[in-house]
C-alpha cells in the first residue's frame, strides 16, 4: 500500500489517481496560459505513469509513480500561484459541518477534527468513487445551494454529502488548485465532485445533473488537507490565505 506521507493510498486509490492524471492536470489549466505553466510538470506526471503502464502492475513500481504524479500536479498547482491565477485574498465562514457513517445526507456537528483523511467520524460507503486522499473534504457554498433552493430544490446544507458548507465565498472562485484556510485547516481544492444519483431526491425531476461543474460554479468541491486542525461552526474562512499566515 503506497504511502506519500502524511497521505496513505491503498492500491486501488493509487492506480485511481494515475489514471486520473490528465483530468486532474486539465482541471488545473483551463486556457492557453495557464496550461503553458502546467506543461512541463503534465509531462513528467505523463512520462511516470506511462513507464509503470508499460512495466505493468508491479507493486513496486506503483508508488513511485503515484509520487511523480501527485508532486508534479501539486507543484503544478502552486506554480499558478504567484502569477495571480486564484486572486485576491477574500473572507468568508463556515455555515455547517457535516459528517455521515457514508451516505446522504450528512449529519451536522458543531465542532469536528479535520486529519489528513478528512473529517473525524465521517465515512463514504462507494470506495470506488470516493475517500482518496484528494478527496478528503467536500466543500459547498450556502448561496450555491440557496439558489437552487429559490428555483425550487428541496436542497439545505448537508443533504447533499459536503463536509463543509461556506458564506461568502465567492464560488466561481474555488476552482482546483486554490486554498482555503478553514479555521486553522488549510486545504488545497483538487477537483469537481461529480454529481451522484443517491442525491436525485433533492432536486426536481430528480435531475441531480444540474449541480455538474459543466454548469458553472456550482458544483461541490474535494479538497486535500494540507494543515489538519479542529474546525467549528462559524469559524473564518479564507480564500488564498496570505503565505504569510492571515
Amino acid at each position: 500500500m503506497p504511502t506519500l506521507a502524511p497521505y496513505e493510498f491503498s492500491d486501488a486509490d493509487a492506480r485511481h489517481t494515475i489514471r486520473l492524471r490528465s483530468r486532474l492536470f486539465d482541471l488545473l489549466a483551463p486556457d492557453g496560459r495557464a496550461r503553458a505553466l502546467v506543461e512541463p510538470f503534465r509531462l513528467e506526471a505523463e512520462a511516470a505513469a506511462d513507464q509503470f503502464q508499460d512495466g505493468g502492475a508491479h507493486d513496486d513500481a506503483l508508488g513511485e509513480a503515484l509520487e511523480v504524479v501527485w508532486r508534479n500536479w501539486r507543484d503544478a498547482a502552486s506554480a499558478l500561484r504567484p502569477v495571480g491565477h486564484y486572486g485576491p485574498t477574500t473572507r468568508g465562514s463556515v455555515v455547517g459541518l457535516f459528517r455521515s457513517d457514508g451516505g446522504v445526507p450528512k449529519l451536522p456537528v458543531a465542532r469536528v477534527m479535520v486529519g489528513w483523511s478528512g473529517l473525524d467520524g465521517d465515512r463514504q460507503e462507494d470506495r470506488a468513487n470516493h475517500g482518496r486522499p484528494f478527496q478528503a473534504v467536500c466543500l459547498w457554498s450556502v448561496e450555491v445551494i440557496d439558489a437552487f433552493v429559490a428555483a425550487g430544490h428541496s436542497l439545505a446544507p448537508g443533504r447533499a454529502g459536503e463536509n463543509i458548507t461556506l458564506r461568502d465565498i465567492p464560488w466561481e472562485r474555488v476552482v482546483p488548485g486554490s486554498r482555503l484556510r478553514v479555521g486553522p485547516v488549510l486545504l488545497e481544492i483538487s477537483t469537481y465532485t461529480t454529481p451522484c444519483h443517491k442525491n436525485a431526491a433533492w432536486f426536481l425531476g430528480g435531475h441531480f445533473d444540474v449541480m455538474h461543474h459543466r454548469h458553472g460554479p456550482v458544483s461541490r468541491v474535494y479538497a486535500t488537507v494540507l494543515e489538519p486542525g479542529a474546525v467549528a461552526v462559524g469559524d473564518t474562512v479564507v480564500l488564498e490565505p496570505d503565505p504569510g499566515g492571515s
